[in-house]
């Protein structure tokens, strides 16, 4: 049978965050633009996703304006944030708003998909694209349900998506490695045997730990604790995430430092379900576009030092907004002001900064310096997480 083809203006391909929040932007920003959209997604929602569900707050301010509110969404949140090194460190609480709101990914991403269906956007699920071909006049879009043809591709189809592959084949990879694992809030088989129990679960509720005791084994990343919740059920989201900076040195198991967190709090690793997944980290010789095609969220790369994904790819998604309604202006594609934009941006900024500290944080592995940034530095790491890290979407959204 022969395949027909579709003809759209912008093709976005995936529809997670960053994918969604182009499109929402778009919507905002360039609405005459909304009926040239498609957006297709190869699942259908809501869908699995792996994934620690952190919104920080510039995750927020981006939903508040493009005006959605997301506690909509199931969600768990945590009033104070551990950063520790062997389970002494800094203790972060915002002293008017929670520390971090934790979703899931399956029922984040459906009801932002659902929100930009109601502002206009088509979305076609479980439709896979298999070859971006860009040429001088358009994008051709291959998929196994037929063939489009877009003026231009937005590529939010994550770290190792078709998208980057068809068009940078040969580009290096900086990915990031990530274990998963969801178990109750207390070890069933130590809830009658352990009276301390019980107050151990009210000293951990509602706080998330990040733990960096994992690097001077030359696991250059942190295991982490949030609590979460699943279908309404409380739940911990343990993990362990390794940048793969040291990965030249000799290395434990990925699993072993956070089995061994885990049985510090009761917990066998080997009694739950481990998922991986890779990150694509951000590196400032990422290439981000071409003629007609430009690349946002984990397909440009995610927060080095943690692997933050959310809140960049919502923010990824403002910035491409901006630079498709502009080029759609002018009536010319090359993208070219596109890393300008995006370095010039909050977003940009705070992603060139947190990679250099990623540079520092992880390759200065020694015990003694690990204690003295976790345990010793806090008003220095306070202040260079204010300033240089955190509340990067204010200044974006003055834009």
């Amino acid at each position: 049978m022969e395949k027909k083809t579709f003809e759209r203006d912008i093709v976005i391909v995936g529809g997670g965050p960053s994918g969604l929040s182009t499109a929402l932007h778009l919507t905002k920003i360039a609405p005459h633009l909304t009926s040239r959209i498609l957006l297709l997604e190869k699942e259908h929602y809501p869908r699995l996703k792996l994934c620690a569900g952190g919104l920080v707050i510039d995750a927020e301010n981006i939903l508040e304006a493009l005006g959605l509110d997301s506690r909509e969404v199931p969600h768990v949140d945590a009033k104070s944030i551990h950063f520790d090194f062997a389970g002494k460190g800094l203790n972060i609480r915002g002293p008017k708003h929670h520390a971090i709101r934790v979703v899931r990914r399956d029922e984040f991403d459906h009801w932002l998909a659902k929100k930009a269906e109601e502002r206009g956007v088509e979305i076609r699920q479980g439709i896979t694209v298999k070859k971006i071909s860009p040429d001088e006049n358009g994008v051709s879009i291959e998929t196994d349900q037929g063939n489009f043809r877009a003026a231009i591709v937005v590529g939010a189809d994550g770290s190792n998506g078709i998208t980057r592959r068809s068009i940078f084949p040969n580009d290096p990879v900086y990915t990031a490695r990530v274990l998963e694992v969801l178990t109750p809030t207390i070890p069933h088989h130590s809830a009658s045997t352990s009276p301390d129990l019980e107050e151990v679960k009210a000293r951990r509720e509602g706080v998330a730990f990040f733990d960096f005791f994992p690097v001077p084994d030359n696991i250059a990343g942190y295991v982490w604790d949030f609590p979460t919740q699943v279908k309404g059920t409380p739940m911990r989201c343990w993990g362990v995430y390794d940048t793969n900076l040291l990965a030249d040195q000799k290395r434990p198991p990925l699993k072993e430092p956070l089995a061994e967190e885990m049985k510090r709090h009761g917990f066998d690793l080997n009694e739950f379900e481990i998922k991986g997944h890779p990150i694509r980290w951000y590196n400032p010789q990422n290439k981000i576009s071409i003629p007609r095609v430009l690349l946002v969220g984990d397909t440009v790369g995610a927060d080095a030092i943690f692997g933050e994904g959310i809140s960049m790819a919502l923010g990824y998604g403002n910035i491409a907004a901006r630079e498709i309604a502009e080029s759609f202006r002018r009536g010319e594609f090359s993208f070219r002001g596109y890393r300008h934009r995006l370095a010039r941006s909050g977003l940009g900024q705070t992603l060139f900064v947190r990679w250099l500290i990623t540079q520092v944080i992880y390759t200065f592995k020694w015990r003694w310096f690990q204690i003295l940034l976790w345990r010793m530095l806090k008003p220095i790491v306070l202040f260079v997480a204010w300033v240089f890290v955190l509340n990067w979407s204010k200044r974006d959204l003055r834009i």
